[in-house]
């Protein structure tokens, strides 16, 4: 089935929300009621039942002051008192009949393919009603955005831009609308002019379009880039959504561009948000000094000891050994809560493998905790170090004594 047919069945369905009212239309002269559907910068569109509509001047709808005195889906009295004959759409209010070729206006927007810009005026069946040139348009749901809208009652009032893609003649004519090709044709040209300045290390402006638990999709102008978790902050980051929002600006570095696995594939590019932030451990050592006693975060807790969030990106770990003071401890859940606040003990700071070694204690910690903190010991930190002191190890210990004895 073509695109065309689909419109066609779309606009039948279209006409069967709206059935033709069996008592007529009311006489040029008569009083008539109806609820105000759409407003343009010089007319109201006033619902009347049925497929009659009505054309009012919008300043007829002001109070003395110049202020509009009724708002969408608000009852409107007023008089019939003329019928353009080339929409047959009834004139209101104090317009005497004057004529309104909004149906020359859009054939030629039709022939031109140029956009005409048209209100929201209900959701029907199948997608939309929108006004546009004073005419009543059908515009399908899967033509209204890029992406699917759950709930199309949202739009009502809007103003949209949108290209006419069918136009059926005669003395009421029938629309058919869409707004996604011409957000296809924007989404081109962007995409084009980000191509020109896409290339690796280039700092671009972006906007977070969608959230996965591995990281976070962002528009960068046309085109779409991924910032994996890892490249978030600096800092531990379980789910995009703890920083980033749908719809957030950011600002993007991109790392790589990968071409496109096939001809009808896009390129997949690589983003990043911490390679633009302040690295916090540029200056640990002076901020961190050993000995220190400072306040931090317990961030998570492992079998081999506890995580304490310092700030943000900079994270230290209290070995399993150093929490239990006088008593053995099997896990550090038995002395330590996630998210408790607490102060450690500095015991040093190796930059170069990006770790903290702490203490709960204030005192001197004991001799595995110094040789564990040595940035020289060549141990991770979530093994068991060496009961071994060393020459490295007795100099923090002493560091460490001087500043208790002051």
């Amino acid at each position: 089935m073509s695109e065309t047919e689909r419109f066609e069945d779309l606009l039948k369905q279209f006409d069967q929300a709206h059935p033709t009212s069996g008592t007529g239309e009311p006489a040029i002269g008569a009083k008539v009621k109806g609820v105000l559907v759409a407003l343009s910068d010089e007319f109201g569109f006033i619902d009347l039942g049925g497929k009659s509509e009505g054309r009012i001047d919008r300043s007829a709808l002001h109070n003395a002051d110049g202020v509009l005195t009724v708002g969408l889906g608000d009852t409107v009295e007023t008089q019939v008192t003329g019928k353009d004959a080339d929409t047959g759409m009834l004139l209101l209010g104090s317009q005497h009949g004057q004529r309104y070729h909004g149906i020359e206006e859009a054939e030629r927007a039709y022939r031109q393919g140029a956009p005409v810009q048209g209100q929201v005026s209900a959701a029907v069946k199948g997608g939309l009603e929108v006004q546009i040139a004073g005419l009543r348009a059908f515009c399908p749901a899967s033509q209204i955005d890029l992406k699917f809208i759950d709930d199309l009652t949202e739009l009502v009032g809007l103003r949209f831009d949108f290209r006419i893609t069918k136009l059926e003649g005669g003395r009421r004519p029938n629309l058919v609308v869409s707004r996604r090709v011409l957000l296809e044709e924007e989404q081109r040209l962007r995409a084009e002019a980000t191509r020109a300045q896409l290339t690796e290390g280039a700092v671009l402006p972006g906007v977070v379009s969608s959230l996965q638990d591995y990281g976070a999709f962002v528009d960068i102008g046309g085109l779409e880039g991924m910032v994996h978790i890892s490249e978030l902050a600096f800092g531990h980051v379980k789910h995009p959504s703890e920083i980033l929002t749908v719809g957030q600006p950011v600002t993007v570095c991109v790392l790589r561009i990968d071409p496109p696995s096939g001809p009808t594939g896009r390129e997949k590019i690589a983003l990043s948000i911490r390679a633009l932030a302040r690295n916090p451990w540029q200056d640990a050592v002076d901020r961190y000094p050993i000995g220190e006693r400072v306040r931090g975060r317990v961030s998570r807790l492992q079998p081999f000891g506890a995580f304490v969030e310092l700030e943000s990106g900079i994270e230290g770990l209290v070995h399993i050994s150093e929490l239990g003071a006088e008593r053995r401890v099997h896990h550090p859940s038995e002395v330590l809560n996630a998210g408790d606040e607490i102060a450690v003990t500095i015991l040093g700071v190796d930059l170069e493998r990006r770790r903290i070694s702490l203490s709960l204690e204030p005192a001197s910690p004991s001799p595995e905790s110094l040789a564990r903190a040595s940035p020289t010991s060549g141990q991770p930190s979530e093994t068991m170090p060496s009961p071994a002191l060393g020459s490295f190890g007795m100099l923090l210990k002493e560091t460490i004594s001087k500043k208790q004895s002051k």
